[in-house]
């Protein structure tokens, strides 16, 4: 499945979670999956922890975080060590 197809996955919905990007119009968020991730669970435990769950569901999590963070800048911060 390509980036494109994948990204229709995550959806935003202002009724749930305050339009915080959620996967296919259900209740897990995108950072709540990407969370688990980050705290070392694998794909299989967020699978059997979300039995609806889709192998693509999470691979679309990861697409739509590179894609926020590869249009991210970081400005230099200017700090006067004079005061």
């Amino acid at each position: 499945m390509n980036e494109p197809d994948l990204l229709k996955r995550i959806t935003v919905n202002p009724g749930i979670f305050g339009g915080k990007p959620i996967i296919r119009g259900r209740r897990l968020a995108v950072e709540h999956v990407l969370g688990m991730l980050a705290a070392g669970d694998s794909v299989d435990d967020l699978l059997q922890a979300y039995p609806w769950l889709e192998r693509e569901d999470v691979l679309a999590c990861l697409a739509y975080a590179r894609r926020i963070v590869g249009r991210e800048r970081v400005e230099p911060l200017a700090i006067d060590e004079a005061v």
